[in-house]
């Protein structure tokens, strides 16, 4: 009898370990070229990411660097569409981490409640719409400042690398489903 309640006990504590989650945001990948990124960026910001606070005097214009715009854009699309695994693809050129890449200053939404709406001061903002294949096409403004034209960067576009060897389980799930198998085998070898 005791050892079932030691049993029960160790699974109500994984469970609740593998309930709580972790908050998550998404990232552009390192060692890519400026242009890249910018590509990225403008795709974001484009499909419906909050790129205001990284326009000058916003809170997350410094460092002005394409890499710290092309992170707040891309976790700010990542959040809007509820942290869904493909929504921070961007053709292989993001991805996910639960480290919170907020600086002084400029706080990164880990929500898609944290996440503002785009504020537009002037109507010179790009427009997405949905064509009869059901892929974001981003038109770009007359200033050229946003957007692109098909530049193929949205987040349903295939990602070729295969640094997670296909492996897609949630971050907070593994160490738990380790310590149930190590908790059952400790009981049948008892």
């Amino acid at each position: 009898m005791a050892r079932f309640l030691v049993l029960v006990l160790v699974l109500v504590l994984i469970l609740a370990m593998a309930a709580h989650s972790s908050a998550t945001w998404c990232i552009c990948k390192e060692g890519l070229s400026d242009q890249a990124l910018q590509k990225t960026l403008d795709y974001a910001c484009g499909a419906g990411a909050d790129c205001n606070p990284t326009h000058q005097n916003g809170p997350c214009f410094n460092p002005n660097t394409v890499r710290a715009h092309c992170n707040y854009a891309v976790n700010s699309y990542f959040q809007k569409k509820g942290q869904t695994p493909t929504a921070c693809d961007f053709s292989g050129t993001a991805y996910t981490v639960t480290s919170d890449p907020s600086s002084s200053g400029c706080s990164y939404p880990a929500s898609a409640s944290g996440a503002t709406r785009p504020v537009s001061t002037t109507t010179n903002t790009p427009s997405t719409s949905l064509p009869s294949g059901g892929s974001p096409v981003v038109t770009t403004p007359s200033t050229g400042i946003l957007g692109g034209s098909s530049n193929g960067l949205g987040p349903s576009g295939m990602n070729t690398d295969m640094s997670d060897a296909g492996i897609l389980l949630p971050k907070n799930i593994l160490l738990p489903s380790i310590i149930l198998v190590f908790s059952v085998l400790v009981y049948w070898w008892a």
